[in-house]
């Protein structure tokens, strides 16, 4: 019995260097760049860039295949950092800047057909088939995917109400500095 946990224990000390000895051999190595502007995105993940999430949107930035002007969550600050990072020039003319929003259904509306919850990245829609669906506000980041698939028009996208708790100071700019 000592022999067979001995032998386990070997065997396991000795596959656990192995893989660790591979994963540094074949590691792939990280554009710092991508990391960098990746760190420079708000992580919120919602898509409404074009891309799955912010990982994919910043490797398509470093590459230079896609415009600086996507990221709706960002705003303006963050088009901004992003065109001087890049050293590229931003047009942010056309750029609106939205409230943080959250999804709302209405109840009398929702007919449960789940179009919403598969749409929805952040698992903040609770609900079963044909039966009344609701939202977490909380996990909620207003990417708006499940306004746009619900067939009943039961979804409304709502201003997240300014509180003590959804308040937050903006970014300081570089033309509000005090020398």
């Amino acid at each position: 019995m000592l022999l067979d946990v001995g032998s386990l224990a070997v065997m396991g000390v000795t596959l656990g260097a192995v893989l660790g000895t591979a994963a540094k051999l074949l590691a792939v190595p990280n554009n710092p760049l991508e990391e960098e502007l990746q760190a420079l995105l708000p992580g919120s993940q919602c898509g409404q860039c074009g891309f799955v999430g912010c990982a994919q949107y910043a490797a398509a930035l470093a590459k230079g295949d896609t415009p600086v002007t996507l990221c709706a969550p960002g705003g303006k600050a963050t088009i901004e950092v992003l065109a001087k990072r890049l050293g590229v020039s931003a047009d942010t003319d056309g750029h609106e800047e939205q409230a943080p929003q959250h999804a709302h259904i209405k109840e009398d509306l929702c007919i449960g057909c789940l179009r919403c919850v598969q749409e929805c990245s952040t698992d903040a829609i609770v609900g079963a088939n044909k039966q009344l669906h609701t939202i977490i506000v909380d996990q909620c980041h207003g990417c708006a995917k499940c306004f746009k698939v619900c067939p009943t028009e039961a979804i409304e996208m709502c201003t997240v109400p300014v509180t003590l708790s959804a308040w937050h100071w903006g970014k300081p700019r570089a033309d509000q500095a005090h020398h």
